[in-house]
């Protein structure tokens, strides 16, 4: 059986070799990791460095915390909007604004000066500039760039993209820990400040010069195969797509915006603590790769939903409170896998089941729904926390979470007139 024209940027037969196509796209993988490095999301695996700080400058429990910075994450509710531009004026603008406005975020943060329960609102108000930013830092923009010069080797271009995140908390995870220890969290928010608006977006835009991109994007598009956003919103895989983000997000966000807390509740010292990170990271970096790699050659939907078994059964085994420094690190790998994959599954089955057309508005709207799920988990840890005053529930739940996903994967029908042949690009 054939498959429909409208599902890939050509038909396999045409494809570049994918050597060839790494010779042509590597430019956009660069920026995109740098972009997906230095994006909002280093703030929200960085996140639990800070929360020591906020709770002894303005008295804010955990749950305060973590309820102001998942409300905030209504913000995405502009993503959809952010993508039809992106579809239409070219990514190149998003990116940049996008860059601009998550350093003046940053800025925002540090300049905190309010007590009690009014500075909430000025953290709140942060986040939201933040969650502004994570469009046109994520695979909104970078992955309809990677998905057009890449078909064959599209899941390891994704995978390495979207690494950068990873790649950048292992780096970053000592550096800003040193910093807010010896400068206090302020200096923290004007690092990632610096390192997003002056480090992170000159590079960025000198990799993109490498790359010849549309002079016209509304012109191009309407040669672009896929489907519309509105056909896409009323088809049923659409929907089950957006669940599995949904469900994973509630599970692993939640889970890293605890995880220095969670560290000491289990007997760590803070500077062990900071090694959970690390080992998260790194499972995430783990996680893209192999799963970039595996969906390269087999039927993807079976692959994503191993990965969430593995993630779930990693939650349960900390819900029983293990001790011991390495035994944590490695459930903590691999309880991390599933945040690494998803970041490169959603993009993955988003330009593989809609195409290209619109593929930036579609993800634009399934952006704010999976992050409602990101300010679920993360305000389900922290409350749950503060109304049992430990961890296991949170962590039963999230097992539980991870498990529906799985299934979400097993029944996602692939693309019209597929024929089942795992290794068909």
């Amino acid at each position: 059986m054939g498959r429909s024209p409208l599902t890939d940027v050509a038909a396999p037969a045409a494809a570049p070799r994918t050597l060839t196509e790494w010779r042509r796209g590597w430019p956009v993988v660069a920026a995109a990791m740098l972009g997906a490095g230095f994006g909002p999301g280093l703030y929200q695996n960085l996140s639990s460095l800070f929360t020591p700080g906020l709770e002894a400058t303005f008295g804010w429990s955990r749950g305060n915390i973590a309820t102001a910075a998942g409300l905030a994450l209504s913000g995405a509710i502009a993503a959809p909007l952010i993508g039809r531009a992106a579809d239409r004026v070219g990514v190149r603008p998003v990116i940049v604004a996008s860059m601009l406005l998550l350093g003046a975020a940053y800025l925002w943060l540090a300049a905190m000066g309010m007590s009690g329960g009014r500075a909430i609102w000025r953290y709140q108000l942060g986040v939201v500039l933040l969650v502004l930013a994570l469009p046109g830092t994520s695979s909104l923009t970078y992955g309809k760039l990677i998905a057009a010069r890449f078909v064959r080797g599209r899941g390891m271009a994704l995978a390495l993209g979207t690494s950068g995140l990873a790649l950048a908390t292992i780096v970053a995870a000592p550096i800003l820990g040193a910093t807010i220890a010896n400068f206090g969290w302020r200096a923290g928010f004007a690092a990632l400040a610096g390192g997003s608006a002056v480090l992170a977006l000159p590079l960025i835009l000198l990799s993109l010069r490498a790359v010849p991109l549309p002079a016209t994007p509304a012109a191009d598009r309407s040669g672009l195969p896929g489907t519309s956003a509105a056909a896409a919103r009323r088809d049923s895989r659409f929907w089950i797509m957006v669940a599995s983000a949904w469900l994973i997000n509630a599970a692993t966000t939640g889970f890293v915006t605890q995880l220095v807390p969670i560290g000491l509740e289990l007997g760590l010292r803070p500077s062990q603590a900071a090694l959970l990170l690390t080992s998260f990271a790194s499972s995430a970096i783990a996680g893209r790769l192999l799963v970039g790699w595996l969906i390269d050659r087999f039927r993807p939907q079976p692959v994503a939903a191993a990965f969430a078994i593995v993630s779930a059964a990693s939650f349960v085994a900390l819900a029983f409170a293990p001790s011991g420094l390495a035994l944590l690190l490695v459930l903590v790998f691999l309880a991390g896998l599933m945040n690494g994959a998803e970041n490169d599954l959603l993009p993955f089955f988003a330009a593989r089941l809609f195409g290209l057309r619109a593929y930036a508005e579609i993800y634009g709207t399934a952006m704010p729904i999976a992050l409602s799920g990101t300010a679920v988990g993360i305000i389900g840890f922290g409350r749950l926390h503060d109304l049992t005053g430990g961890y296991t529930g949170a962590l039963t739940l999230g097992c539980g979470a991870l498990l529906l996903a799985a299934i979400c994967f097993l029944i996602l029908p692939d693309r019209a007139g597929d024929d089942g042949d795992p290794t068909a690009r």
